[in-house]
């Protein structure tokens, strides 16, 4: 029996030549190069890739595993015909099974790995006693920590890069862009307000806000308290010239008994004042719930706006339908990325899986809030219950089409960090950082899903992105792996608490310092994105989905 556990090695010499050779450490004879505060915990051989797309049992692969505080390595034997070799993020890893026994092994002995993509990998070993246990005991350890601050590789990845990605969003900065200040900008429609400085108001919002400049702090108390974890409306996307705004917040608190507040109805009009060339005075109200949804809400306190409360709204129910269903839609998707099944029984999955039925409703709904902008000159206000997944998707979906800016690079970076982080998208409780429980009711594809209708858009207006599909799956892969601060915790009180910034690395140091492997070499600045329903009718299964872990970080 070939297995054994491997000290952790110390820190060792670095070159500093070019960006992967700052991540590069040297290992112990057999493994696979290191990172920077990387070490090997657990290694074992004579192990069989089983690779659940090949239908033969001959294409399978035997080799080493090799078990770190960042990830798991799989590396076939010499012997093999293919070299071939597998890297799975720990911070990927839903769940780890067994399957077979050693008694019973005519189906196999070994267990399978369960990604939070929806990708399932097996590996089978040889049908002796304990032989699978080392490993799989290992696996269990790393990927359900205790505690995240302290089993997460990204407070241990000391990596240097040219670039601080940190550096890549700043909130003050980003509403200035937009003609947006403290001393009401370009317009004096819209002001800064730290009235959300020390997370006092709402512990979700970031502290540094854009709200109307009508708007005082009396008035803001009263709105928190009648807005679903006091997620109150606040200013997301202005547009200087034409005066439309996208603002984003929470249900309103209206109940059985219906309830009103004074103060959150002027609030409401106070944004519909905030842009003066609208051809129709109004302001659309986007609520990305089924209306059903909407409605089975208001017995536990929650609702939505009416016209009778709110003047000069119009409400729009998008028919999103909540996380419990697409962490359904996720869950049939794997059989989509994991059966040897031919293309006729493929497509029937796909079906049954509703997965592209969700993308479709999300980007019907971003198209239908851009096009009330360009073409009435309104504002908009979209929200779901409580803000912070559907509400992010569309909101940062419409600012893709109506802003070349967030088509390109920086921009993009600087869209998820402002709409997805520092608005408190659950990121920890959504992808399972650090949990141990695989059918968790918190965890859901929301951010996965977003990455998915980008592509989708991607692929109908190649010209019009200055990233390519490689820039997309880096941050997806990333959004699991834990090697970066960007994604970890679920607002950003919890990151200044934990003082992320200063201890960990930026996605967008790493992105940012080889950038070029990232641009779409189609791209012109003037191309545009509009989605038309042949967009809409033409979806496909994102490639990603299809494919295995070895586009992590990497040695070479």
């Amino acid at each position: 029996m070939s297995m054994s556990f491997i000290a952790s090695p110390p820190l060792l010499r670095r070159s500093r030549r070019h960006i992967h050779e700052s991540m590069r450490m040297k290992a112990q004879e057999g493994t696979p190069p290191l990172l920077s505060g990387e070490h090997t915990l657990y290694t074992d051989q004579e192990v069989t890739f089983c690779d659940p797309l090949q239908c033969h049992s001959e294409l399978f692969l035997k080799g080493n595993i090799y078990i770190t505080n960042y990830r798991m390595v799989f590396k076939a034997a010499t012997t093999e015909r293919v070299p071939y070799s597998l890297t799975i993020p720990l911070g990927a890893i839903s769940c780890v099974e067994k399957f077979g026994s050693v008694k019973y092994s005519l189906s196999g002995y070994g267990f399978q790995i369960i990604c939070k993509d929806a990708r399932t990998i097996k590996f089978a070993f040889k049908s002796e006693p304990h032989r699978r246990r080392g490993a799989f005991e290992a696996l269990k350890m790393m990927v359900s920590p205790a505690d995240i601050q302290g089993n997460v590789f990204a407070f241990e990845f000391k990596a240097q890069f040219p670039v601080d990605g940190w550096m890549v969003y700043n909130a003050e900065d980003e509403y200035r862009r937009m003609g947006v200040s403290s001393e009401g900008g370009v317009r004096g429609l819209w002001n800064l307000s730290f009235v959300n400085k020390y997370y006092e108001r709402c512990d979700t919002y970031p502290s540094v806000l854009a709200v109307p400049m009508e708007c005082d702090n009396r008035l803001i108390d009263a709105v928190c308290k009648f807005r679903s974890k006091g997620r109150f409306p606040v200013l997301s996307w202005f547009n200087p010239h034409s005066e439309c705004s996208i603002t984003r917040s929470s249900q309103p608190l209206c109940g059985l008994l219906n309830r009103r507040c004074p103060e959150d109805e002027a609030y409401i009009q106070n944004i519909i004042h905030t842009n003066r060339n609208s051809t129709m005075a109004m302001l659309h109200i986007f609520d990305a719930r089924p209306k059903l949804n909407a409605m089975a809400n208001i017995p536990m306190g929650g609702g939505y706006e009416t016209k009778d409360q709110y003047a000069n709204t119009e409400l729009n129910f998008l028919d999103i339908e909540n996380i419990h269903k697409m962490r359904e839609s996720l869950f049939k998707l794997q059989d989509v990325c994991s059966l040897c099944v031919d293309d006729k029984q493929r497509f029937a999955l796909l079906q049954n899986s509703q997965w592209l039925h969700h993308i479709k409703a999300v980007l019907t709904g971003a198209q239908r809030i851009a096009d009330v902008i360009n073409q009435t000159n309104s504002s908009a206000l979209i929200h779901c219950s409580d803000g912070w997944d559907r509400t992010s998707q569309l909101s940062s979906l419409a600012q893709v089409l109506l802003n070349p800016f967030y088509r390109t690079i920086i921009g993009f970076e600087v869209l998820v960090e402002k709409e997805w982080i520092s608005f408190g998208h659950k990121f920890d409780k959504r992808t399972g950082h650090g949990g141990s429980a695989h059918g968790d009711e918190q965890r859901a594809p929301i951010f996965l899903q977003f990455i998915d209708c980008v592509w989708q858009m991607c692929v109908q207006f190649p010209h019009a992105f200055e990233f390519n599909e490689h820039f997309l799956v880096t941050i997806l892969n990333h959004l699991y792996s834990c090697a970066f601060g960007t994604f970890l915790t679920d607002s950003e009180r919890t990151r200044d608490n934990l003082a992320i910034r200063a201890r960990t690395i930026s996605l967008w140091s790493f992105i940012n310092s080889q950038i070029g492997v990232y641009r779409n070499t189609s791209y012109s600045e003037h191309g545009v994105c509009q989605l038309f329903c042949s967009l809409l009718e033409g979806l496909c299964l994102y490639s990603d989905h299809k494919h295995t872990y070895n586009c992590c970080l990497q040695n070479t």
